[in-house]
């Protein structure tokens, strides 16, 4: 029963943890200090742009490790993996800055920004404006809102503050109560976490029940689960323009070997998936 209590509440535990650690970092590094540093580096690339190429754009997630899972990648060099996989395909990256559960950093992030050419998303639990400017000076050109630990007011905050530094945020959800809140805020680039939070369980069925309401001028994003090149030709023919993709590539030695997989051959099978 304590592991079941465990799993269910990890999304509240590491919300408490990303607070505390707010907390500590503004008092190290104010905010004002973050926007003299963003007013210091070039304007941001286009993610939402990046997934309108036709095919599979597949966001290339790269992360050590998971609360469900533990540690996914032990040799773990964000700077090694992110040009190969950009050379086999990758239409962008998400990289996971959590520290305590994820095992992540901010200098992951800056270190993929420093040697690819398509745009970085940060993927963190953001709850706070001073974590967007934060991932602006880090050099981040997009960043991860989870609507279900954010309130409407929040949502609506940190999407405009997004905007005025150009960066547009990938909002996600898991239901359609939770899209709905999404889209009554603005939001433009909606990701469908096949992956409930609270307990990890995965069902791609849910990216699928989301699609028809997502509207057509909002930028699709299936998240979570997609494990082989038949699901992107599903959920591509169900109307999503970009796919997040983490474990299955962050498991392998050569993770290069199932993105190419994941996205499949040029060619005739490919472009019978945009008809």
């Amino acid at each position: 029963m304590e592991n079941n209590s465990r799993v269910e509440n990890i999304l509240d535990r590491i919300v408490e943890a990303r607070l505390e650690s707010i907390a500590h970092r503004k008092r190290v590094l104010p905010e004002v200090a973050l926007k003299i540093a963003v007013g210091k580096i070039g304007p941001p690339g286009d993610f939402g742009a990046a997934l309108l190429s036709d095919g599979f754009n597949i966001i290339a997630e790269l992360k050590k490790a998971s609360p469900s899972r533990g540690t996914i990648r032990a040799e773990y060099r964000p700077a090694t993996l992110a040009p190969a996989l950009e050379s086999a395909g990758a239409a962008a990256f998400s990289v996971v800055t959590e520290e305590d559960f994820f095992f992540g950093s901010l200098a992951d992030l800056k270190s993929v920004r420093a040697v690819v050419h398509v745009p970085v998303l940060r993927k963190d639990f953001i709850i706070d404006p001073w974590q967007v400017w934060e991932a602006r000076a880090a050099g981040a050109d997009s960043f991860l809102l989870i609507a279900a630990i954010l309130t409407n007011g929040d949502l609506r905050e940190l999407l405009e503050l997004g905007r005025s530094l150009r960066m547009e945020p990938l909002v996600e959800v898991h239901s359609h109560k939770e899209l709905d809140r999404a889209l009554s805020t603005g939001a433009h680039i909606i990701g469908v976490n096949n992956r409930d939070l609270r307990n990890f369980e995965v069902r791609l069925q849910t990216s699928l029940d989301l699609v028809d309401a997502i509207p057509e001028d909002c930028i699709a994003v299936s998240e979570s689960g997609l494990r082989t090149h038949e699901d992107l030709v599903l959920l591509r023919k169900a109307g999503f323009d970009a796919f997040l993709i983490g474990e299955q590539l962050m498991t392998e030695p050569d993770p290069c070997v199932p993105l190419r997989g994941l996205i499949g051959t040029v060619g005739a099978d490919r472009m019978s998936t945009k008809l």
